[in-house]
């Protein structure tokens, strides 16, 4: 402990804090790990021992390759490692392979390609504003952000023990946002652009993408007020974004238009015969939904005003990922998804072109857009709120509204991943991390805006200790109620729909923030 005392209160302690994380990682090697853990294996088989032609036809696991291009490559070249540790997990026919060696080296590929994580959270905070730093080094902005971003639970649970590439892909999107921060635009644009050949779930994000760096690039000045100077639209700069978007596109799919597969490519890339809600219901707007649904089906059924035979046999809690129809409202197609989504996203867009705040502009525009899609989103995964928590880390340690947003959104969204971890094992070590990790980032924003008012009002903090009650009544009183047997969805159910809640209040408060800032009005660009 003391020489951990000393590196962090000398010049290293950034060091020590992804040091202390990568030794926490290492010690989850053992731990459960979810079907994604085949996925990704079968995926290192399919890249190594098929030519290209066949990556996106290769059909015999049931999980089929359906990322974009620059991921298929990601794990092409992991198998040339992965093959000096077990060559049998590199056999297509090879289903559910799981050898100790095989474990070992997808678990540490995964600890390995955090270090492009690990260094964009140092970039991200040479960003931040150091005018509230305290005399302790703990109390410093930087310090925070630091350990909220890379000591993030939900990060910690979902890559490593759920397993999944997570932190590797969050850290090519934080370091995009530190670019822009750092007046580096072009940067920036090829970093999302590659991107988004890795993994297509943070096209969600491009409309703030697109809107800042035609809004902050290619018009070079304001006016006084804050309000666009059309005659300095640069030509150069909008023919140079576009550029790298196609050099970037070319390079991912050049190969598969070259044999006429990109066909094929899209039709794993946008699966929309899979269900409205994931097999676990993400807590967004549509579980509400489906949940009334549910209870409206469950209430018609004792009543005898439905009939049994008519309710469709796909059921929304059954762990299935199909497509199904509701019983009582209205059934939900893809097009009506994007419609409500395209709308949610809107005003964001809107007060980024119209009420310009330079890169936080941008940053809050980005989290709306990736709540917005999550909210809203068709066959939306309980991980996509890793994609609006992470960038809030960075909001939240420069204002206090921002920092109770956080708290909120976080909290409620690294709860709602609990069901992810279902195994008894699993049980102590998820608890105790979240609860670390949440009384840090209370305590530490309670620290670093203590002159200011509270972070929550009473409703606030009643809510968030309500989740307490729920998971003891989950997990230890539903199991050996009567109700287990007839209705097992309950807990999954409460969870999603008790979530949701608090994630929609933290879209909503954060929208009203965003829509009540006033404008920056600089005569030149941030």
């Amino acid at each position: 402990m003391a020489a951990l005392g000393i590196a962090i209160g000398g010049s290293n302690w950034f060091s020590a804090l992804a040091l202390g994380v990568t030794l926490l990682k290492c010690l989850l090697i053992p731990t459960y790990h979810s079907t994604d853990f085949e996925v990704h294996r079968n995926w290192l088989a399919i890249t190594h021992s098929l030519p290209i032609s066949q990556w996106y036809y290769e059909a015999t696991s049931e999980w089929t390759l359906d990322y974009p291009p620059f991921f298929a490559w990601f794990e092409y070249a992991l198998s040339h490692v992965a093959k000096y540790f077990d060559q049998e997990m590199l056999n297509v026919r090879n289903l559910n392979y799981s050898s100790s060696r095989t474990l070992l080296f997808q678990r540490f590929s995964v600890i390995f390609t955090d270090t492009l994580f690990v260094y964009a959270v140092h970039e991200c905070c040479k960003c931040i504003d150091g005018k509230k730093a305290g005399k302790e080094l703990t109390e410093k902005p930087k310090f925070i952000l630091s350990v909220l971003l890379l000591w993030n639970f939900g990060l910690l649970i979902v890559d490593h023990i759920h397993f999944q590439y997570n932190g590797f892909l969050s850290g090519l999107m934080l370091l995009s946002i530190a670019r822009f921060f750092q007046k580096r635009h072009m940067e920036g644009a090829f970093l999302f652009a590659v991107l988004l050949h890795f993994k297509h779930i943070y096209l969600y994000v491009a409309p703030a993408y697109g809107v800042y760096l035609l809004r902050s690039y290619c018009f070079t000045a304001n006016k006084p007020d804050g309000s666009i100077r059309w005659n300095s639209f640069s030509f150069v700069r909008l023919i140079s974004l576009g550029l790298i978007v196609f050099l970037v596109s070319a390079l991912s799919l050049g190969p598969f238009l070259a044999l006429n597969q990109l066909p094929q490519v899209f039709s794993r890339l946008f699966p929309f015969k899979r269900g409205l809600c994931h097999a676990y219901w993400a807590p967004n707007f549509w579980a509400l939904y489906s949940a009334l649904d549910k209870v409206l089906s469950v209430i018609g059924l004792e009543l005898k005003l439905l009939d049994p035979n008519k309710i469709p046999k796909a059921s929304m809690t059954s762990g299935l990922v199909q497509q199904f129809q509701h019983t009582v409202l209205p059934s939900v197609t893809p097009l009506a998804t994007f419609i409500c989504t395209l709308i949610a996203m809107l005003p964001s867009v809107f007060c980024l072109w119209f009420k310009p705040q330079g890169p936080r502009g941008f940053l809050r525009c980005l989290i709306l857009c990736a709540l917005s899609s999550f909210m809203f989103g068709w066959h939306v995964h309980e991980k996509a709120i890793l994609l609006a928590v992470l960038p809030m880390s960075l909001l939240s340690v420069g204002k206090a509204v921002d920092a109770s947003i956080f708290l909120i959104l976080t909290t409620t969204g690294h709860y709602s991943l609990f069901p992810l971890l279902f195994t008894a094992p699993e049980l102590p070590i998820k608890i105790v991390l979240m609860l670390l990790f949440t009384t840090y980032s209370i305590s530490s924003l309670k620290t670093l805006f203590r002159k200011e008012k509270p972070l929550f009002n009473w409703m606030e903090t009643f809510y968030l200790l309500g989740l307490g009650p729920l998971e003891v009544f989950c997990e230890f009183v539903f199991p050996f109620t009567s109700w287990n047997l007839k209705y097992p969805f309950i807990p999954l159910l409460l969870t999603s729909v008790y979530c949701a809640v608090g994630i929609t209040y933290a879209w909503l408060k954060l929208y009203v923030s965003v829509l009540t800032d006033p404008p920056v009005g600089k005569t030149k660009k941030q």
